[in-house]
């Protein structure tokens, strides 16, 4: 038997069709056509799951079922997006509508987030535990948190927003409308500001910094150009990853000590970084974890599914 999922975003609907042993054996995408209303946007979906069967003979009887990861409010006990800021959803009835359209009758939905974290709990970074959270560090902080081998999003199915914690009481202005949320410092955004900063005060001051060349180099700041510049020995590039750090750390360690998870993964683009991240941050994440270096520790880990762990994730909730 065989599972499909769906990774939906603002610009692509992504399907995989995923195996027994969560692999993912065929991929296609579509446009997301929001202009049109939420009803083309399932329409859509269900197209591509009958499309990508069809393309690899695999007929819809041998598809168990079908995931769906979506941005915004996802109300996986009835199947209804409640609410989704950048799609046209308003207590939107999206699974149901792909079963009438497939007639698969078992299809699930989950925030994005919570999907890919649940993604790398079941195949990824986090495979063999039952206690794990998944941070993504990219445009925004994205989380996702699994309890017992479940995934955990509230009351209300509107949970696990950890980007939005504040660590800075009045601090930076963030997208939601707070100040001093930790997105707003250890997002790939957050990381691009500082060392546009950085570049500015150093051109204030006279002093040269690598990072306004690789910048010049490249077009743009982006996220690793601190890291780039770090790599030469670049000074003012240490003191922004070395802020960079105390910030992601800071906001790392609070969710440990709420959850005492086995493992946080982290991915998104930052994660690229790899290694030497989780090595920046272990020894600033132990000294803010509470237990006193008695308790078993949580560990660092960079994701491992990357841009599938959407796909993964989703095709395997109900599981």
């Amino acid at each position: 038997m065989y599972r499909i999922g769906i990774d939906l975003g603002g610009t692509n609907i992504a399907a995989g069709i995923v195996n027994e042993k969560f692999e993912i054996v065929a991929k296609d995408s579509v446009p997301t056509v929001v202009t049109e209303g939420a009803d083309r946007v399932a329409l859509d979906i269900a197209a591509l799951c009958k499309k990508i069967t069809v393309e690899n003979n695999i007929p819809m009887s041998e598809i168990e079922s079908i995931g769906v990861a979506t941005p915004g409010i996802a109300n996986s006990r009835d199947g209804v997006v409640e609410y989704a800021n950048n799609l046209p959803f308003r207590k939107f009835p999206i699974s149901s509508i792909i079963t009438r359209e497939t007639g698969v009758k078992s299809v699930h939905i989950e925030n994005d987030a919570n999907a890919a974290a649940w993604g790398e709990a079941i195949a990824g970074a986090a495979k063999g535990t039952t206690n794990s959270v998944m941070i993504t560090l990219g445009t925004g902080v994205g989380g996702g948190i699994i309890i017992d081998g479940k995934v955990y999003s509230g009351f209300n199915f509107a949970g696990a927003e950890l980007g939005h914690i504040v660590i800075e009481h009045g601090g930076r202005p963030c997208s939601c409308g707070r100040k001093g949320c930790w997105e707003a410092y250890s997002s790939a955004t957050g990381l691009i500001n500082m060392t546009k900063e950085k570049i500015a005060e150093c051109e204030k001051k006279g002093v040269h910094t690598l990072m306004a060349d690789i910048a010049a180099e490249k077009g743009k700041v982006n996220g690793r150009t601190a890291f780039l510049a770090l790599d030469k020995g670049d000074e003012a590039a240490k003191e922004v990853i070395d802020e960079y750090m105390s910030y992601l750390s800071c906001g790392l360690a609070n969710i440990i000590n709420i959850f005492q998870p086995e493992v946080v993964s982290i991915g998104g683009g930052i994660s690229n970084e790899g290694q030497r991240l989780i090595d920046m941050l272990d020894p600033l994440v132990k000294a803010e974890t509470y237990g006193g270096g008695v308790v078993k520790a949580t560990e660092l880990r960079i994701a491992k599914l990357a841009n599938d762990a959407g796909i993964v994730g989703a095709a395997t909730l109900g599981m």
